[in-house]
C-alpha cells in the first residue's frame, strides 16, 4: 500500500511512477477523497469540542436550577452527539474507501528498473552455463522413458482434474530429494532460517502480501473462509505482521518448503502439458525482512542464493530484470531466473526474486524501532523462489536425459537418493 503523505507532497511524481507501469494517473482521485475524509474528521473534532462544552454547561445549568436552560442544553448535547456519530461513521466510510483505493494500486518501480510493456522488454543481466548439445532430439520431461511409470497425469485427472500429477517411484524420490537439497543449501550455505508454516491462512494474511483484494480469483478459498496459500511468501512475510521490532532484529531471512495452490485464472491453454503449470505444486521459498537502507542489496543477495542452487545442480540459466510492464503487483524490482529446458529448446522461469520496499509492510503494519531513537519506521520485505521444486525436477530430467531414455543425475543429489546416480529407462534409480 502507498504512503498517502508522499502522494500529497508530490502527486506528479506518484502519477509518473504509475505511468511507468502502464497504470492511469490516480493522485487526483486519491487526493480528492483524502481531502473529503480529512474535512469530515476536522468537522467531527469540532463537533466533539462543541459537545464537550455543552455537556459542561448542562451541569452548570442544573446546579443553578435553571430548568429551561438545562433542557435546552441537554437537547443540544443530544443533537451534537448524533451529529458526531454520523460524522464518525462518514469518516470511517471515507477511510475504508481510501484504503481500498490505495490497496488496488500496484507498487511503484525502482528507478533502475527498465521501462517496457511486456516480457519482450525484459533485460538479461546474467548468464551461467552452456546448454548441452545432444546427438539426438531431446524430449520434454513427460515423454522420457525414465518418467513413464513415475509421472501419471491420467490418474491424477481422475482424482482431481487437469493440471495435477501423481508421482511415484524414482520420480517421486527425486522430487523429494530436490526439495531437501534446496532447504539444506539455504540453511547451511546461505544462513536462512528453516521455517514450517500453515498452508491455510486468514484474509488478513493474504491482504498483507497483496493477494487480496485484487487477485482473489487466482487463489483457492475453503468454504469456511480460509485461503490456501499460493506460496509461503504469504505466511513467512506475515510473521512480522502487526509487530514493531528493534532495528537489531533485522535482517530476518527465512526459508520454507511448502505445498502451494494456484487456480491459474486466465492461463487457459498455456503450458497444459506435463508439470510446468500445476494447480498444486511445491516450492522452497525465501523471504527477507530488512532495514530500508539494505533492501536493494538484499535483492541481489537473494538472487545469488537462488542462482547457487542451479549452479550446484549444473543447470544452465539466465537472469533477467523484469521491465516495468512485466513486474508483479507488489514488486519494486524483480529478477527472474530462467533455467534451460532442452525439451522446449528455451529458457523458462524457475525463480522470481522481488524487493517490495514498504509496500507490504504498510499493509501489514510491520515496523522497526531505529537504534538511534525516533519514530518507528516500516520495514522492507523481499521474497523469492529458491526454487520451484517441480520446475527444477523438469530441468534435471531434461538436461540429464540420455539417448536410451535414461537420466543422469547431478552429483550433488546422489547422497539424497541413496547413492544412486541415474534413473534407468525403466524408471528405476540405479
Amino acid at each position: 500500500m502507498h504512503d498517502i503523505r508522499a502522494i500529497r507532497e508530490n502527486p506528479a511524481a506518484f502519477d509518473a511512477a504509475l505511468a511507468r507501469r502502464g497504470a492511469d494517473a490516480a493522485s487526483a482521485a486519491i487526493l480528492e477523497l483524502d481531502s473529503a475524509r480529512r474535512a469530515i474528521i476536522h468537522a467531527a473534532e469540532d463537533a466533539q469540542a462543541d459537545q464537550n462544552r455543552a455537556s459542561k454547561q448542562v451541569g452548570a445549568a442544573k446546579a443553578k436550577g435553571d430548568e429551561a436552560e438545562f433542557e435546552r442544553l441537554r437537547a443540544l448535547v443530544a443533537e451534537k452527539k448524533a451529529d458526531l456519530a454520523r460524522m464518525q461513521d462518514d469518516a470511517k466510510a471515507k477511510d475504508a474507501e481510501l484504503t481500498a483505493m490505495l490497496m488496488g494500486l500496484p507498487n511503484v518501480p525502482h528507478s533502475d528498473v527498465p521501462d517496457g510493456s511486456d516480457e519482450n522488454d525484459n533485460v538479461e543481466i546474467h548468464r551461467w552455463g552452456t546448454p548441452a548439445t545432444f546427438d539426438f532430439a531431446p524430449k520434454e520431461h513427460f515423454d522420457l522413458a525414465a518418467t513413464q511409470d513415475g509421472m501419471d497425469f491420467e490418474t491424477a485427472a481422475k482424482l482431481s482434474g487437469s493440471r495435477f500429477v501423481v508421482m511415484s517411484g524414482a520420480v517421486a524420490r527425486l522430487h523429494r530429494a530436490l526439495a531437501q537439497f534446496m532447504i539444506d543449501t539455504h540453511i547451511t550455505d546461505h544462513g536462512l532460517v528453516e521455517t514450517n508454516t500453515p498452508v491455510l491462512v486468514r484474509d488478513e494474511a493474504m491482504l498483507g502480501t497483496g493477494q487480496l483484494p485484487k487477485f482473489a480469483e487466482d487463489s483457492y478459498q475453503t468454504t469456511n473462509g480460509w485461503w490456501l496459500i499460493p506460496t509461503s511468501e504469504v505466511t513467512l512475510t506475515n510473521l512480522v505482521a502487526g509487530a514493531t521490532v528493534d532495528e537489531s532484529y533485522l535482517p530476518r531471512r527465512y526459508t520454507a518448503h511448502s505445498l502451494c495452490f494456484r487456480s491459474e485464472a486466465g492461463s487457459a491453454g498455456r503450458d497444459t502439458a506435463g508439470m510446468l503449470r500445476q494447480h498444486q505444486f511445491e516450492k522452497v521459498e525465501m523471504v527477507s525482512v530488512t532495514h530500508p537502507d539494505h533492501s536493494r542489496a538484499e535483492l541481489d543477495r537473494m538472487t545469488e542464493c537462488a542462482q547457487a542452487i542451479l549452479e550446484k545442480l549444473g543447470l544452465p540459466y539466465r537472469t533477467v530484470v523484469l521491465c516495468t510492464g512485466d513486474m508483479g503487483f507488489g514488486a519494486q524490482r524483480t529478477h527472474d531466473i530462467e533455467v534451460w529446458l532442452p525439451g522446449q529448446n528455451n529458457y523458462r522461469e524457475i525463480s522470481s526474486c522481488s524487493v517490495c520496499g514498504d509496500f507490504q509492510a504498510r499493509r501489514m503494519n510491520a515496523r522497526f524501532k531505529p537504534s538511534g531513537g525516533g519514530k518507528p519506521e516500516f520495514v522492507h520485505t523481499l521474497n523469492g523462489s529458491g526454487l520451484a521444486v517441480g520446475r527444477c525436477l523438469i530441468a534435471v530430467l531434461e538436461n540429464g536425459q540420455q539417448a536410451d531414455g535414461s537420466v543422469t543425475l547431478p552429483s550433488v543429489l546422489h547422497s539424497y537418493v541413496g547413492g544412486k546416480t541415474s534413473i534407468s529407462a525403466e524408471g528405476v534409480l540405479v
